[in-house]
């Protein structure tokens, strides 16, 4: 032949792609890969250069040329076929650039079919292709793609019943037990999948012994993630961590859960050591990103994005980092990242919690219902429901907030963060803050640390005159727990009841623990007209009195 395949294959293995395409284009020009006189080669031809285009990712070419390759592979007469599978059954691979030296594998170029379309987010497209490949020849790569396109398209059942068959093939697919669990199996369910039978040694390729139990805990462990409860996920990662230090995967698993409840600190700082490990690590980077910025630390904010850029600015981590960073500079730029992440990624759950939170900013808040309702319906957690209180609140839709929050609480029993919320919707009207007193003061006795109960509470003490209470309150939390947030609500405090020497002191103390604090600051700012004797609501020659008093009253919202 004048073109001897082989060199392309040699070629595509080497990653020498470019050269490859350019030599596909001479093969399949072959007049030796005559389709008529020679189908079969003409069909591994055009494999071998619809390889070259998936891996140089020209995802459409690719497509194009592995459905030319199908429609020659038809024309081969039908004992060429039946011969070219049976010595295809036993050299079957999963990989982009395989092809049999006699025939093509049919089901394999489908897979490839599929993943191009994946790759262009075509998913329907992609799961057609799938759909087409017998389920007798599908190997594990193509049943994990094929559970992903089926969760996609919300066919849990297709879904779970696929990613169980990757478990009994291999216990060992992570992503799989992630997706069973996300999906509602038990953590029981999930370890009766792993093999049982015995191989040629006599012994069971898994086995339930100290060697492997790290594995049921892993499982344990997500099932606690997909069930919300966060506190024994903690547990059981941190038990895990233990056993694998410094494990990258454990860390961002552990710093995401803590940044889902709430302990910040605890989560930048695994954020950190997992970087400090791999420091071009994207995944969970851009909940790292909110968490930077709810510290008021731009300065580690703008190097982290910057940071991201160059690694990869395709991932949909980094355009939800981008948006985070623009958030307080141009709100529309910063909706524009967060709805490019979803279009790259259409589950990625913290593109629509940040949409949702700049849609609500922006006074959009029939869209940040929707928005939020997308994340809830990828993965109901706390950040979701709180988006959609927050947001019905602000349409004024009581019953809807207070379902919302109900809705929370009975998913989270055992969490202080959704009681929290059954008592903000509570305090919303003045014939429940009674209620709302007593969810206030259950979320404290369940988690006594939980600074957004203590401030809520201590806001519904000042609302209802207790300044007093609201003074003890806080003044006691001063003392465990050194934070900016509980220095600007005593400031409040005290300036409403014209104490403001004491007040000065909580402002400056406030901006000591974090010279970023915008509350504080424009706290200050007030303070220090009062203190002149100026009223600070005064229209001034700066028109921007009444409008920076609105940020304020909304910074004090956010402090709740």
């Amino acid at each position: 032949m004048e073109v001897p395949k082989d060199q392309i294959a040699t070629l595509l293995e080497h990653g020498l792609y470019n050269s490859a395409q350019m030599l596909g284009c001479f093969l399949v020009s072959s007049p030796a890969a005559n389709a008529e006189s020679a189908p079969h080669l003409k069909t591994e031809s055009l494999v071998l250069l619809g390889d070259s285009f998936f891996r140089e990712r020209e995802y459409r070419r690719a497509i194009h040329t592995y459905k030319q390759a199908l429609q020659h592979y038809k024309m081969i007469p039908k004992q060429n076929m039946s011969s070219g599978r049976s010595s295809l059954s036993s050299n079957r691979s999963s990989s982009p650039n395989s092809c049999n030296g006699s025939a093509i594998n049919e089901s394999e170029v489908k897979f490839k079919i599929a993943s191009c379309h994946c790759f262009l987010n075509e998913n329907k497209a992609a799961l057609v292709e799938m759909e087409g490949i017998p389920s007798k020849a599908r190997n594990l790569p193509m049943n994990l793609l094929l559970g992903k396109l089926y969760r996609i398209s919300r066919h849990s059942r297709a879904a779970v019943a696929i990613y169980k068959e990757c478990l009994r093939h291999c216990p060992y697919v992570l992503e799989a037990i992630t997706a069973l669990a996300e999906l509602g199996s038990t953590a029981k369910d999930i370890i009766s999948l792993f093999p049982q039978t015995l191989n040629r040694s006599g012994r069971a390729p898994f086995d339930h012994t100290d060697s492997s139990r790290w594995l049921q805990r892993y499982v344990e462990a997500q099932c606690c993630m997909a069930s919300n409860d966060y506190k024994g996920a903690l547990e059981l990662f941190a038990d895990l961590l233990q056993r694998f230090p410094c494990n990258i995967h454990l860390l961002l698993e552990m710093a995401k859960v803590e940044a889902i409840i709430g302990k910040n600190e605890e989560a930048i700082m695994n954020f950190e050591k997992a970087r400090s490990i791999d420091p071009y690590i994207l995944t969970y980077m851009d909940e790292y990103a909110m968490l930077l910025k709810l510290k008021s630390d731009y300065p580690k904010l703008n190097k982290l994005v910057h940071d991201l850029l160059n690694i990869d600015p395709a991932r949909p981590e980094v355009f939800v980092a981008l948006s985070v960073l623009w958030e307080r500079k141009d709100e529309k730029k910063a909706l524009q990242y967060a709805e490019q992440s979803i279009r790259i990624d259409e589950r990625h759950i913290p593109g629509y919690i940040m949409k949702g939170n700049l849609l609500l900013t922006m006074k959009r808040a029939e869209a940040a219902v929707s928005a939020f309702r997308a994340a809830q319906e990828l993965r109901p957690d706390i950040r979701s429901y709180q988006g959609l209180v927050h947001t019905y609140l602000a349409l004024s839709k009581i019953k809807e907030a207070l379902y919302a929050s109900r809705e929370a609480m009975k998913a989270m029993p055992q969490s202080a963060k959704a009681l929290k919320l059954v008592g903000d919707v509570h305090a919303s009207n003045s014939g429940g803050r009674e209620k709302a007193k007593k969810f206030y003061e259950s979320a404290l006795r369940l988690e006594p640390g939980y600074l957004g109960a203590a401030l809520a509470l201590a806001e519904l003490h000042v609302i209802e005159g207790r300044n007093g209470d609201a003074v003890s309150l806080l003044e006691r939390y001063l003392k465990d727990w050194a934070d900016d947030s509980l220095h600007v609500k005593l400031a409040q405090v005290f300036a409403a009841t014209n104490m403001l020497q004491e007040a000065l002191s909580h402002y400056q103390a406030a901006l000591r623990l974090n010279p970023q604090n915008e509350a504080a600051k424009r706290g200050l700012e007030r303070l220090e007209k009062q203190m002149k004797g100026v009223d600070p609501d005064a229209p001034e020659e700066d028109e921007d009195n009444d409008v920076e008093d609105a940020d304020g009253d909304q910074d004090e919202t956010e402090l709740l």
